[in-house]
């Protein structure tokens, strides 16, 4: 399960300053008032209806507790005993704005965090011997806590003993090794004296909301910033978001239309641990870094270049590679819908299947306002796309949202209006149990064929509405993986508006007001929405996903609304399924993503490495042999040239035309499969006449 207290960051914000010194670690007024107006709106308003009691006290307390040491190398076991004399005392203390038993934690952490530094540039200035044969563990967020401070020293003495392994394998000299290690470890202690009182209260009011569900969370003055620049998107740097989980910064998504998604090089999950300016700067180790200050050295003016080294998650032994991407705006028109043709053979003859990919759910809300004729959003502009498909003689249709993690409600809701005549869309139930259901009414239809509709892992929240309706009206063949799972409603509340004299000190609160349902009475929420024909190089729930999340609301069923679905049935698929698997038994792009499904698998079930340096070097020479065979052999299977091992570490240079076909190709993999099933299904002959008849009921077209 996911535990981890973050700081959410798009990187196209304006520096902010970061003092050398903060003031002593005691609540200020504000923060109290605020604890008080949190507990208030938790307990008034949100969707869970949960109590602040007893119960929850111990609850909150072991979250603030994993979120401040999720690795259980900081405190003791009896640190963490001390600490259980708070256990059934923190709901008042919240209630009464008492913020004392946090503070008091806090500062425990810190003075642990400063002996842990101190022990490793001791530790680091000793010699290691690297034939021995034993093992660090780098997760230990299952294990007991350390009993005492020698249990503590032995932890961190393999972790050092780890670090200066794993900078000798990437062929570092003992000095550099030295002076960056040392560096790291100092800045442990120079963070640790920087922290303020707002960190401290931000951390634990957030694990107070994490207790209770997974996207309840409150943003401090200064995250709240942050958060509100990038909502407007009109910003420079590489569009990513980040979040802090232990030492490292690590990337959650990408943006569609940023440099960093444009790229093809980031993966969810990846760990930023350096740093470097322009084509050859130095690069800067950033593990243990404040999330700000790695965002104050990746963010940059347009047309600017900046440099990351990667780790991909769990991969411990990977050197990781470095990427180098060139800072831009986010370009919005690369979030726009856009449409394709995929040519499927089929015996004697060829299907040709339209394509439309659809990055988010947008839409220009000032434009809308304001009466403008060529305002942009997702239904407009798919409606524009659909009708020059048609133009064009398409037997079928692809709505790809693979990695479309939503947007605009009501955009979800209108899309599916130009694929049913009209009716329901989605349930929406409140935390008073008021429903309200969100219909299309409008009786035209933009597109009557057959459609599908690709999703994966990362596809989520509108997306899932979108799909949820088109499989519940029987109106689309879903593909692809089991989505995401989000399938609450989050309102952020403005603290500020309720202190006493306007105070701008308060920050705000994301608050989960409301749940979806789809039309037949099913949650999106936690079991997402799951194919007709799941693709075997499928991620597993148990690893991305609302279910991987603690906490999470469980899925719930309600009543049906009142909808006909139409005559496309989907129960017996067994010829296209058994087709499908035979295509994707060979195809050499799908046995490209699921070795890569397996090698993420694998690193994420691993949690040590050994410490003997010609096993671990072994080890690694393997694993990126491995690597380069698996994409040399996707690579020639395209036409494109073998690449060389180091290029696996390194991408120093702008990406040849080479690259970038290797890029689309990888992105299309699960494109043309979706393209191929619908071509199935337009040539079987018991499904196809189904689909006619219903065409031929819902004629019509949207204005």
């Amino acid at each position: 399960m996911i535990r981890s207290i973050t700081l959410i960051t798009l990187l196209a914000c304006a520096a902010l300053p970061f003092p050398v010194v903060s003031a002593p670690l005691t609540p200020a007024p504000e923060h109290s008032f605020s604890a008080v107006l949190v507990a208030k709106f938790i307990t008034q308003l949100h969707y869970k209806k949960n109590k602040l009691d007893d119960a929850q006290s111990k609850a909150i307390l072991s979250e603030y507790i994993d979120a401040l040491d999720p690795n259980r190398n900081i405190f003791t076991k009896r640190d963490v005993e001390t600490f259980n004399l708070y256990n059934s005392t923190l709901d008042d203390a919240i209630r009464d704005g008492n913020l004392t038993p946090a503070f008091s934690i806090y500062r425990k952490y810190n003075q642990r965090r400063i002996e842990r530094a101190d022990f490793a540039l001791q530790r680091l200035t000793q010699p290691f011997d690297f034939t021995i044969d034993e093992h660090y563990q780098f997760d230990r967020s299952e294990s007991a806590w350390p009993e005492d401070k020698k249990a503590l020293n032995e932890i961190w003495r393999k972790r050092v003993k780890n670090d200066i392994l794993t900078l000798s394998l990437s062929e570092k000299s003992d000095e550099e090794i030295q002076k960056r290690l040392s560096k790291r470890y100092k800045r442990i202690k120079t963070r640790t004296r920087q922290v303020k009182a707002e960190d401290v209260y931000e951390a634990f009011i957030n694990a107070y909301l994490i207790s209770i569900e997974p996207h309840t969370t409150y943003f401090s003055p200064r995250t709240s910033e942050n958060f509100n620049i990038n909502m407007r998107l009109s910003l420079e740097g590489i569009g990513a978001v980040l979040q802090t989980v232990g030492d490292y910064t690590v990337v959650k998504k990408t943006i569609p239309g940023g440099p960093a998604e444009m790229s093809g090089q980031f993966q969810s999950e990846d760990r930023i641990s350096s740093v470097g300016q322009g084509i050859d700067g130095k690069m800067e180790d950033v593990v243990g870094w404040r999330i700000g200050d790695v965002v104050a050295l990746i963010r940059g003016p347009k047309n600017t270049v900046v440099r990351l080294q990667l780790l991909p998650k769990g991969s411990e032994d990977s050197p990781g590679k470095i990427v180098t991407i060139t800072r831009d705006k986010i370009k919005l028109e690369e979030q726009h819908a856009k449409k394709s043709i995929i040519e499927v053979p089929s015996g004697e003859r060829t299907s040709r299947i339209g394509v439309i990919t659809i990055p988010t759910f947008y839409m220009d809300f000032e434009g809308a306002r304001r009466g403008d004729k060529d305002y942009v959003s997702t239904t407009r502009d798919t409606r524009k796309l659909l009708k020059e498909l048609q133009a064009e003689k398409i037997d079928g249709l692809v709505i790809n949202l693979a990695d479309n993690g939503g947007g605009s409600l009501p955009e979800a809701i209108s899309l599916t209006g130009l694929f049913i005549k009209s009716g329901p869309v989605v349930q929406v139930r409140d935390s008073k149990n008021k429903l309200d259901i969100n219909e299309d009414t409008d009786n035209g239809i933009a597109y009557s064929g057959p459609v599908t509709v690709l999703v994966n892992r990362y596809s989520a929240s509108a997306s899932e509405i979108f799909a949820g309706a088109m499989q519940d009206y029987g109106r689309a063949i879903i593909v692809g993986e089991t989505t995401y799972g989000k399938g609450t409603v989050q309102q952020v509340l403005d603290l500020n508006r309720h202190a006493p004299r306007n105070s701008a000190t308060l920050g705000q609160l994301k608050l989960t007001m409301a749940q979806f349902f789809r039309v037949n009475g099913d949650s999106t929420q936690n079991r997402g929405v799951i194919p007709d024909i799941k693709f075997p190089s499928a991620e597993s729930s148990s690893e991305l996903g609302e279910s991987a999340l603690d906490n999470a609301l469980p899925w719930a069923r309600i009543k049906a609304a009142n909808y006909k679905p139409y005559g496309l049935i989907r129960d017996d698929l067994s010829t296209i399924q058994a087709r499908h698997l035979a295509r994707t038994e060979t195809d050499m792009g799908f046995q490209y993503l699921q070795a890569l499904a397996q090698m993420r698998k694998k690193a994420l079930a691993k949690t040590s490495v050994t410490l003997f340096k010609t096993v671990r070097k072994a080890e690694r020479e393997k694993q990126r042999n491995e690597s380069l065979t698996r994409l040399n052999k996707f690579r020639i299977s395209i036409g494109l040239s073998a690449k060389k091992m180091s290029d696996l570490e390194n991408d120093n240079e702008v990406a040849s035309a080479e690259d970038e076909k290797f890029l689309d190709e990888v992105k299309n993999i699960r494109v043309k499969e979706a393209a191929a099933i619908l071509a199935d299904l337009i040539t079987q002959p018991d499904i196809s006449v189904k689909v006619t008849q219903s065409n031929t009921q819902d004629s019509g077209q949207k204005n």
